[in-house]
């Protein structure tokens, strides 16, 4: 789903909000990160109070959320969006901006979401 949101000071760069509270985040934040090797990708922690939140930061925090190109992205799209700024994931990016596929990542990011607390349990 796509919300237009004021674009970012420097629109080359990704901005991805993530649940800090989450270990399952924490570690796909972890590992982006790492392969973020061009710093295209601003991380920003939603559980961080200080940090701007363009929503409400409790919808936020139920899914994920980049702004790409000015454009508010959650779900299956910002994961594809970070994708795309990530060199040797951009492939994978580039064929969720086909309909069929990002739908398809769509269902398997909605599905995780029902396991999502369970896992969080078993990871802390």
């Amino acid at each position: 789903m796509a919300y237009v949101s004021a674009p970012s000071h420097d629109p080359r760069r990704l901005a991805v909000w993530y649940d800090g509270a989450c270990p399952l985040c924490l570690r796909e934040i972890a590992l982006m990160r790492s392969w973020d090797r061009t710093g295209r990708i601003d991380f920003v922690d939603l559980t961080d109070p200080a940090q701007a939140c363009p929503r409400d930061r409790y919808l936020m925090l139920t899914r994920l959320h980049a702004r790409e190109n000015g454009i508010l992205l959650d779900g299956a799209a910002a994961f594809a969006a970070m994708w795309r700024a990530i060199p040797r994931l951009r492939w994978l990016g580039l064929a969720a901006r086909r309909r069929p596929v990002l739908w398809g990542l769509e269902c398997l990011y909605r599905v995780f979401l029902r396991f999502r607390p369970t896992l969080q349990m078993l990871m802390r």
